[in-house]
């Protein structure tokens, strides 16, 4: 096992009295209104949000005029989550006076648990996480990243650490916002290979049926896969060799690589057990009709999306810079560009932050609110900006 995510225990000081400082002193109230306004005050008026409070009490359905009464409600309710809904054809809060209330504009959001690769991780299960497991994190994130990007062509996109065992996608483009929910559904099934249970949704075949999943194999999945192979100790043990050679649906194929690993020591020699298997499967390729190694390595690294998370217009989604309340970490964002150097177990925690403000020392949360204004805030406002100045001019020609 790897590091463990380790805080102080939320038991173990005033949790309450700690989040209420939070509220008022560090949570950036004026960059979370900047955001979810995108230069237009109607979109924060008609926004929901949830607050889960003391003894979890969950209430829906708030919504605020401006960053005052968004700023006052969140210090006054001290709420242990907050999440984020979508902007609905009028004010929330004021739901019951309007017959036609319904979600019109929400992020692209993706939701990947941890959880959903219990049965792969060696390391941890259930609601624990270490260093090593939080490799298939990585993954997801570049893997999904680059789809968004190389893809779809977004380029407001916000990855945050849930606060305990799994990451976020807020994609905050205007085309992304307006998505219907069957193209919501669409890239969420587009992005999809392996389900929440393991189970394929497609057939690898002998070759990748889209340059899109070649890419990602070439050039995320394989080189990280002998690192997890190692680190997840795949290979050693019986039941663990099984697993993979269950993977191989050619008889033959699978009767080779078994007789190579019959040979090897396992906690020595992996490496050489890959090398055997991909050297049987290069031997036979002609004689196989899907390629192992393409349903070892997609069913073991692929993302595992929560599509019912993307699919819902009116889906929640817990806020970043949340506290989380089973752990205390702030649900940071994660810069995709050095995704590999994240550690979940190095996350600023409530109890650290507010014990730096009252020693005056200095505080480990800001870079994390710099990088949101600087490489994700300013940058959406600006092409928000700029897309309205291209709207106002066709509008001028039509007129």
């Amino acid at each position: 096992m790897g590091d463990e995510i380790k805080t102080k225990d939320p038991s173990q000081f005033d949790f309450e009295e700690y989040l209420k400082q939070y509220y008022q002193i560090l949570f950036p109230h004026k960059e979370m209104f900047e955001w979810l306004s995108y230069g237009n005050k109607d979109y924060f008026v008609n926004r929901e949000f949830s607050f889960t409070l003391s003894d979890n009490i969950w209430t829906r359905y708030r919504s605020y005029n401006d960053m005052e009464g968004f700023m006052k409600d969140i210090v006054d309710s001290n709420p242990k989550k907050i999440d984020i809904g979508p902007i609905y054809s009028s004010a929330p809060k004021s739901k019951q006076n309007n017959k036609k209330f319904v979600p019109l504009e929400k992020e692209l959001v993706f939701d990947i648990d941890m959880t959903d690769y219990d049965d792969v991780r060696t390391c941890c299960s259930g609601a624990k996480v270490c260093t090593k497991c939080w490799l298939f994190m990585t993954i997801a994130l570049k893997v999904v990243h680059r789809a968004l990007v190389d893809d779809f062509a977004f380029n407001n996109i916000l990855w945050v650490f849930s606060g305990r065992r799994g990451i976020h996608c807020w994609v905050g483009d205007s085309r992304a916002r307006k998505l219907t929910q069957e193209a919501r559904g669409a890239i969420a099934d587009y992005l999809s290979v392996i389900m929440k249970d393991g189970e394929k949704t497609r057939k690898m075949g002998s070759k990748l049926s889209h340059p899109s999943l070649q890419r990602a194999f070439d050039q995320i999945l394989l080189p990280h896969f002998k690192q997890l192979v190692k680190e997840q100790g795949l290979f050693v043990g019986k039941e663990q060799q099984e697993k993979i050679l269950s993977m191989i649906a050619d008889s033959n194929c699978k009767s080779e690589v078994r007789n190579c690993w019959a040979k090897r020591d396992p906690s020595k020699e992996w490496e050489l057990m890959w090398d055997d298997l991909e050297k049987v499967v290069s031997n036979l390729s002609k004689k196989l009709y899907t390629n192992p190694i393409y349903d070892i390595v997609f069913t073991l690294a692929y993302p595992r999306l929560d599509i019912h998370v993307s699919k819902g217009l009116n889906h929640l989604l817990k806020s970043p810079f949340c506290i989380h309340p089973s752990t205390g970490f702030v649900c940071i964002p994660i810069d995709p560009e050095k995704c590999e150097d994240f550690d979940p177990t190095k996350v600023p925690d409530l109890y650290t932050i507010i014990t730096e403000i009252n020693e005056k020392k200095k505080g480990s949360l800001k870079p994390h609110i710099q990088y949101f204004k600087s490489k994700f805030l300013e940058p959406l406002l600006s092409r928000e900006k700029q897309l309205k100045t291209k709207d106002n001019g066709s509008s001028l020609l039509e007129f």
